[in-house]
């Protein structure tokens, strides 16, 4: 007893500032590693390589040679295969590092701008919801999104109830797909999305919401969805979706894209807001 404190008493005293740091930058980076992955198929991709690598020592033990020959000439090439199974999330992670500004926007606009936009969206996507016509609106944030840009018509237009009306309306040439908006411009309409890969999501959650949650979960823009068959509104932010928004919550929802400041972001903002009714 009296060698083990002696030990604890050495390790503690060797213990300094640059320790609690190596220590702190290893959490964040698991921390954020588990928030990227969380709720998206590669979890259940890490449960299973989790798996494999309990099952090492678990084959050596049991003399399961054959087993452990397996698993460790395949875990030889692991670091490569990683790349190649998790290049999604890994570019996903790199772009979020790369990021070198927390703003929703690099231009300056007045609040006095900024709410005529949002009256001009919140007219638009109520009276969409009023006549259950569908409709879907991705907000690009620092993640650019011109691929996704140019597989629409390209239109660099105003932002105006009118015209968000007029692009959904079904029969006309943009109304089946989604429409980009960066800051306070339409860039796009018309645009082709990726679907989500996510195969827990309910069977009754259909195309135009599957790919606002697929978005989403390859960038970090913000997606606002109404149902056609419901009316009801919805929004979708890192991969998660939130259904049947009323008014006020839409409101305050575009409040935080074009005018809040505060350092918390809108997805951390939202999520705390969505739990706390949970519970």
């Amino acid at each position: 007893m009296y060698d083990i404190l002696n030990r604890i008493r050495l390790i503690i005293s060797n213990v300094g500032l640059n320790t609690f740091v190596d220590v702190g930058i290893v959490y964040y980076v698991l921390y954020r590693g588990y928030l990227l992955i969380r709720d998206m198929r590669a979890k259940q991709l890490v449960k299973g390589i989790v798996l494999l690598v309990a099952l090492i020592p678990i084959s050596s033990i049991f003399d399961l040679y054959m087993v452990e020959f397996i698993l460790s000439n395949t875990f030889q090439v692991g670091l490569i295969a990683l790349v190649i199974v998790f290049q999604p999330e890994i570019r996903k992670a790199l772009e979020y590092l790369g990021r070198t500004s927390f703003s929703l926007s690099n231009l300056e606009k007045t609040n006095e701008t900024s709410r005529e936009i949002i009256k001009e969206i919140t007219s638009a996507i109520t009276s969409l919801s009023r006549q259950k016509i569908g409709a879907l609106i991705i907000f690009e944030k620092q993640i650019g999104l011109n691929d996704i840009v140019e597989s629409g018509t390209i239109l660099n237009a105003n932002i105006s109830s009118g015209l968000l009306i007029n692009i959904f309306i079904p029969n006309t040439p943009l109304h089946d797909g989604a429409v980009i908006i960066k800051d306070y411009t339409i860039k796009a309409a018309g645009c082709f999305l990726p679907l989500t890969e996510n195969n827990l999501l309910s069977k009754d959650i259909g195309t135009r919401h599957r790919a606002a949650i697929g978005m989403t979960e390859r960038s970090d823009s913000i997606a606002l969805i109404v149902s056609e068959e419901t009316g009801y509104i919805s929004y979708a932010v890192e991969g998660r979706l939130y259904r049947n928004i009323q008014s006020e919550e839409l409101q305050n929802l575009l409040s935080d894209i074009y005018i809040e400041n505060e350092k918390l972001s809108i997805i951390d903002k939202w999520r705390n807001r969505y739990e706390d009714k949970k519970r």
